[in-house]
């Protein structure tokens, strides 16, 4: 039978961890795109815009529809790849679960 830590040192790990990811959620930064590359939003690990760029080949006030596509599109696209990457470092977070044969809970 496994032998589990006591709760000081549970809770003492859960801070470091919880630590750890705050810092890794803080530095992570991807960019999301669509149409080519002609709409671009960087997003930080809080799925925060950090910025927004459109080309103005795609501003047509004509079409409005399509710019608005295009944006959520790129927003979509950048939560995408912010969830891989917080998927990917809470994974190496803990490799292997907690203690005791613990699982790490969604992984």
């Amino acid at each position: 039978m496994a032998k589990f830590p006591n709760i000081n040192q549970l809770m003492k790990m859960a801070q470091d961890v919880s630590k750890q990811m705050e810092d890794k959620m803080n530095s992570i930064e991807v960019e999301g795109n669509s149409g080519g590359g002609m709409v671009k939003v960087v997003m930080n690990g809080h799925k925060n815009i950090l910025s927004l760029n459109i080309e103005k080949e795609v501003v047509d006030p004509e079409d409005i529809d399509m710019l608005q596509d295009l944006v959520i599109a790129a927003v979509n696209d950048a939560i995408s790849k912010v969830d891989d990457e917080v998927k990917g470092n809470m994974s190496s977070a803990i490799p292997g679960g907690l203690p005791g044969g613990i699982p790490f809970p969604g992984l």
